[in-house]
């Protein structure tokens, strides 16, 4: 595997650690700006919005541009939406800087993974996304615990500079690391591609991601003033506990993956199920530390866990747009990455606790599961099975981990990558 693929990883890392780390510095975000907790954590929404909007129109803007010139500027603009984000004066300038950051990250995906899948063999390109979307993983795992660590101790600045650092050496990495990589021979036709969007399954698609996605991370964005406010844990314990979300997510996707492709459905089914009754369960025995630590790991690792086939489905039925199909998952991620913390904070601000969020996450994932009922018989109505994934270099999605996913419904033996959002 070429050192510019695992290049490829920590840039990732970096990327990943700045969309999530905003879960465990809200209280001190909102105490600096002098706003509330629901108002710090549209912060959240406003890099998924970012994302929504940059996935699609970056990986369609990009197609004909020179790779690692891209890759360049787009890793130099996400540097500096940190640097913005660490000297920002007032809240606005931050929620500005989190807007930019978010749509250089989306434009660094869609470039990167092309870009990481062209440097290796035709048998190399699940190796080769499984490396970089690792990144995203590492990022929950690691990433995102050392910036509540550093908020904690440093300040929440210190974060951001943290991540701007890692940018930087990121930069240096693809400027000295990254071949000059050549354009694919056969242009893609965007206004064919487009054309998948006329789809009532792709829709459908896109608003289960978004359900499912968006119910997990109305409540994760908010775990920290749960875990410290209900819970009665210290501060010093959300690194932790958010390290165990992350440790979840990352065993919850290898498995998920494993999975995905024997029984497409019967892990959608089953993992948003899970989903649901986890955070009802938080909602409920939130006042029990414990058990509050417990549904972390096991919120995590259920979410996490449907991301292969919530990924896999896209690609089948948006199977004759491959530009598209990762980049319009990634936007349905982000669009529920965006509501979510919304909808939290919107229940917070009604009066009805730190505990509401865990409860209107649930109705979302309870919609999310009556959506993926409605999809399965859509599926089954339909004359011929969904179409498998086409192999191809135009692959850009962080929040789900299969590069080439085949259809639940058809005797492709390919395996998908089990890596794993939106949500954000």
């Amino acid at each position: 595997m070429p050192l510019a693929v695992y290049m490829l990883g920590l840039a990732v890392f970096a990327l990943g650690t700045s969309e999530f780390m905003l879960s465990g510095l809200l209280p001190p975000i909102a105490d600096d700006m002098n706003v509330s907790i629901p108002q710090a954590g549209l912060l959240i929404s406003a890099f998924a919005i970012g994302m929504v909007i940059g996935a699609p129109v970056l990986a369609a803007a990009t197609l004909r541009l020179p790779r690692k010139a891209t890759l360049i500027a787009l890793i130099t603009a996400f540097g500096l939406g940190q640097i913005a984000g660490a000297l920002a004066p007032t809240y606005e300038v931050l929620f500005a800087s989190r807007i930019l950051s978010a749509l250089a990250c989306a434009g660094f995906w869609a470039v990167g993974a092309s870009s990481a899948v062209a440097m290796v063999a035709v048998t190399q390109r699940a190796r080769a996304m499984a490396v970089m979307i690792g990144g995203l993983s590492i990022a929950n795992v690691l990433g995102v615990p050392a910036g509540a660590f550093l908020g904690e101790h440093l300040g929440w600045r210190s974060a951001f500079w943290a991540v701007g650092g890692a940018s930087a050496v990121a930069l240096v990495g693809v400027v000295t690391l990254i071949p000059r990589i050549p354009l694919p021979a056969e242009k893609p036709r965007l206004k064919r591609e487009l054309s998948i969007y006329k789809d009532g399954q792709v829709w459908l698609q896109v608003a289960l991601v978004a359900l499912a996605g968006g119910g997990v991370f109305c409540a994760f964005s908010y775990l920290a003033p749960l875990l410290t406010d209900v819970s009665g844990l210290s501060s010093g314990w959300v690194p932790t506990v958010l390290a165990l979300f992350g440790i979840g997510a990352l065993l919850g996707t290898m498995l998920g993956g494993r999975i995905a492709d024997a029984n497409l459905f019967g892990v959608l089914f089953s993992g948003i199920l899970a989903s649901t009754v986890f955070l009802a369960v938080l909602a409920v025995f939130a006042g029990t530390a414990a058990v509050a630590v417990a549904l972390s790991f096991l919120v995590g690792f259920s979410a996490f866990y449907t991301a292969p086939a919530l990924n896999a489905r896209m690609f089948n039925v948006a199977s004759a747009a491959p530009t598209l199909a990762a980049a319009t998952a990634t936007a349905a991620f982000n669009a529920g990455n965006a509501f979510g913390p919304w909808l939290g904070g919107t229940v917070i601000d009604a009066d009805f606790g730190y505990r509401s969020p865990a409860w209107a996450g649930a109705l979302l994932t309870l919609a999310a599961l009556v959506l993926t009922y409605a999809a399965l018989r859509w599926e089954r109505s339909t004359s011929k099975p969904s179409r498998p994934l086409m192999h191809s270099p135009n692959v850009p999605s962080p929040n789900v981990p299969s590069a080439n996913a085949p259809s639940a419904l058809n005797d492709d033996p390919s395996p998908a990558n089990a890596v794993a959002g939106r949500p954000e």
